[in-house]
């Protein structure tokens, strides 16, 4: 009796495996794909492609709210920054052939969308400098070694500006105000890996998970 039940589910099992197969190498594909898609991205292109929340390489307005508001932000700020942001990127990225809706960002042509009045921790492509990066604490992080304080990112905000520049003004500052009310310490520091983490993405993911296991506690 129970080897001819065996036998009845046999065809079952078998057309549930062959509508598996298909997904389960579909799903491995695509997670090899971002993998060298991930390999090939400056650094740059990896912190925008954190709010690429279906990985088409396109971050659509309501996608940068989502990971605004994955990150920790308020519904009314996250709405804020992510008109901002799209709207300041999304010219500046959009190639001549788009066909997503206007406020969308390329993350391909992200380097397009450099600002002046910055530190120059990306060159012209988005790739990372070293350099640049440890002049910012060098330079400016006089409290701690490996850690900025409010007023001395302020200081270091005022330092980088160039002449009537008002819109890279604008937009270092609100980058950095941003970063330090994410990444900040309990003693109100912003220390040198969580800045290092922004520059390729990499702190998103960290305060994602960190907030999610805050929820579970």
């Amino acid at each position: 009796m129970d080897t001819g039940r065996r036998r009845r589910l046999c065809p079952g099992v078998a057309v549930a495996a062959l509508l598996f197969f298909p997904v389960f190498f579909a799903s491995r594909r695509r997670r090899r794909r971002r993998r060298r898609t991930a390999m090939l991205q400056t650094a740059l292109q990896k912190h925008a492609a954190f709010f690429d929340r279906d990985n088409d390489g396109i971050v659509s307005l309501s996608e940068t709210y989502d990971g605004l508001r994955a990150l920790g932000l308020g519904a009314g700020l996250s709405s804020l920054s992510a008109a901002f942001i799209n709207g300041a990127l999304s010219s500046k990225t959009r190639p001549g052939d788009a066909t997503s809706p206007r406020l969308s960002i390329y993350i391909e042509n992200i380097h397009k969308g450099i600002h002046g009045s910055d530190s120059g921790t990306y060159d012209s492509e988005g790739r990372f400098v070293p350099e640049k990066f440890e002049e910012i604490f060098t330079k400016h992080a006089k409290t701690v070694p490996d850690a900025l304080t409010s007023d001395e990112i302020d200081e270091m905000l005022q330092a980088n500006r160039k002449p009537n520049d008002y819109s890279g003004w604008v937009g270092a500052t609100a980058e950095w105000k941003m970063l330090y009310r994410l990444g900040k310490d309990k003693d109100g520091l912003l220390h040198k890996d969580a800045v290092r983490g922004v520059y390729d993405g990499s702190l998103f993911a960290k305060l994602v998970a960190k907030r999610y296991e805050e929820n579970q506690a």
